[in-house]
């Protein structure tokens, strides 16, 4: 079998930039796919991956993505990795606009990219023997906390379609992988969140003995597309020591006690 594929979306930074780099230090062909073509070019130039430039959420450029890639052969794992949370006002006091982008991103852009590439996918899987869809979703899907009611809803919504999905392809040779991240410090999450505000972006982070970083997510993703084929990861949790809920982090050095 020629080399296997991946697609990464939301590769110009953070966890997908991470997922890149690893696929490709593994061997793998990679197809970065971002909304900044400057940085998915400084990344190509690093690593050898090949990138795409697409807004996730316009229909129109999601399908000249399918069509870039049928052209230049089958994928055998795609990483939805594109997303991001914007305001962490109560429900009360939400601005609505930010829950639509959230869910925008978050779960419609999902679908359509995993629809578009499902028969590559399955180009793949005939090609390969398997092939997988790895969901980024996040421990905000799974468990809700104060001021996260529209990230933690579309979350919540996109672990229901990495289920429903699972359901819906039974009997085929692909693998639905949920990876479900906690605190991981990168350098555009939380700043976006919070509008740019460097100062509250860093506090979530403070006094946290070793969060999370992008690294550490990419190893789970490879891990998981890289065992037997036989073998399904259906949903990983991934958090900090540190952290034992989305709620609950310890901001001191981890000590033993006595």
């Amino acid at each position: 079998m020629s080399t296997r594929r991946a697609v990464v979306t939301g590769a110009s930074s953070g966890i997908g930039a991470a997922t890149v780099r690893l696929f490709r230090s593994h061997g793998w062909d990679v197809v970065g796919v971002a909304r900044r073509t400057e940085r998915l070019e400084a990344l190509a130039a690093e690593t050898g991956a090949s990138v795409f430039t697409a807004d996730l959420t316009v229909q129109d450029q999601v399908d000249a993505l399918r069509d870039h890639l049928a052209a230049t052969g089958p994928i055998h794992t795609l990483v939805n990795n594109a997303g991001g949370a914007f305001g962490m006002a109560s429900v009360e006091d939400s601005d609505p606009e930010d829950w639509a982008r959230m869910f925008d991103v978050n779960v419609v852009a999902v679908q359509r990219v995993t629809s578009a590439l499902l028969p590559l996918l399955r180009d793949g899987a005939r090609e390969g023997g398997h092939a997988d869809i790895v969901m980024l979703s996040s421990i905000a899907g799974l468990v809700p906390y104060e001021g996260g009611g529209g990230y933690n809803a579309s979350k919540f919504a996109l672990h229901a379609v990495t289920g429903v999905l699972r359901l819906e392809l039974v009997g085929e040779p692909i693998r639905i992988i949920e990876v479900a991240p906690g605190m991981v410090k990168t350098d555009e999450f939380s700043l976006t969140r919070f509008g740019g505000d460097r100062a509250r972006a860093d506090a979530v982070y403070a006094g946290v003995d070793n969060p999370l970083l992008a690294e550490d997510i990419a190893e789970v993703i490879v891990l998981a597309s890289e065992l037997p084929g036989h073998v399904n990861l259906d949903l990983v949790t991934v958090k900090p020591v540190a952290q034992a809920a989305p709620h609950k982090v310890a901001r001191v050095p981890l000590t033993p006690k006595g």
